[in-house]
């Protein structure tokens, strides 16, 4: 039987919980900052400048700059997700402008992120790169439903979706493992402009 107690007690875990979610995310968006700023170098102090809070309330969070780290890389490719489900949703937008579009999906807030730092990540942080390479292999339900519909609308060719699949991951994954953008000096964004645009010429049906 619910009593008045436990109905304040469910409250206040509810309104406990919704702080921890809004500090969390704020400690991501600085932690996003300051890898504008420094890169994989950027430490706990450099987040705790930014935000103006101390290390000790980032540490009430996250352990450790890994566990940091690890949710960062969550929360950004979330972020994708969302932005893949608003492009499904469109109604102003053809399949093949929504194929064209969720394939090269970045959130505006994340454009002018500096992802080319990632081709040292493998090597510092064999973890995170691992969740890196998990979420960009997964998470595929929306884009091949719209392969699939593109192919019964007859304006993308019957291609095997887990060719094309592997190769935009293994592009993608490429960009993250060497320093070949940066070399070349190449934007992130340009690079995944080029690959999807390529891709995107070879599946479509040209009149």
């Amino acid at each position: 039987m619910e009593t008045e107690n436990t109905k304040t007690v469910s409250i206040k875990n509810i309104k406990d919980c919704g702080v921890e979610m809004n500090l969390k995310i704020t400690i991501l968006e600085g932690a996003l900052q300051a890898f504008r700023q420094k890169g994989l170098k950027f430490t706990m102090d450099d987040i705790a400048k930014i935000l103006g809070i101390s290390k000790k309330t980032i540490y009430t969070v996250f352990q450790d700059k890994e566990a940091l780290f690890l949710a960062m890389v969550d929360y950004l490719f979330d972020s994708i997700k969302e932005c893949e489900r608003q492009i499904v949703e469109k109604t102003d937008l053809t399949t093949i402008e929504k194929i064209r579009a969720i394939l090269g999906v970045m959130p505006d807030a994340y454009k002018d992120i500096d992802f080319r730092q990632f081709y040292t990540l493998k090597e510092k942080y064999p973890e995170i790169y691992a969740q890196v390479e998990k979420r960009l292999e997964t998470g595929w339900e929306s884009t091949i439903q719209l392969l699939e519909k593109g192919m019964e609308e007859g304006v993308v060719r019957h291609v095997k979706i887990p060719i094309l699949k592997t190769m935009l991951e293994a592009a993608l994954e490429e960009f993250f493992q060497r320093d070949i953008l940066i070399c070349h000096q190449i934007s992130y964004a340009e690079a995944l402009d080029e690959v999807v645009g390529i891709l995107m010429d070879g599946i479509a049906v040209h009149e």
